[in-house]
């Protein structure tokens, strides 16, 4: 919020480009792709700011581009360790949104609600392994260990 009171953009002060009203009138694919990545960014703009695991997560990513490049053993590898980097990110966007979801059902404790969100956090912890072991394969087959 600012001073004022009135409330600030998802993303600060950026200003969004934005296609003519004609094009997004005669081109329904591109209103509707349009919409899909402001929502997008809307949404990991959120994550970030205010989920630290979404946080640590997409940090953990960027600076994994950069040194998959020089650890993968080839291509291939290089897409499957970044690939399970976007993926661990997308299991945990989800398990947020079921978390916040469920908190937005009710605040009390719920047994049932605690066995959901036990359940998204076991998916976090699966994809996390998964992650770790094809980087830690890379890494073996880097160094000549496989």
């Amino acid at each position: 919020m600012r001073r004022d009171g009135a409330r600030t953009p998802a993303f600060g002060n950026v200003k969004w480009v934005t296609f003519p009203r004609s094009v997004l009138r005669t081109f329904p694919i591109v209103k509707r792709l349009y919409y899909a990545t402001i929502n997008t960014l809307r949404g990991l703009a959120y994550g970030f700011r205010h989920e630290p695991a979404v946080r640590e997560e997409a940090i953990v990513l960027l600076l994994a581009l950069p040194f998959g490049l020089v650890v993968a053993p080839g291509m291939a590898w290089y897409v499957a360790m970044v690939g399970s980097l976007f993926a661990l990110l997308g299991v945990e966007l989800l398990n947020t949104a079921i978390e916040k979801l469920a908190d937005h059902i009710t605040r009390e404790h719920n047994p049932e609600i605690g066995v959901v969100k036990d359940f998204g956090s076991a998916a976090v912890f699966c994809m996390i392994c998964l992650a770790g072991l094809i980087w830690l394969a890379a890494i073996a087959i880097r160094c000549g260990f496989l």
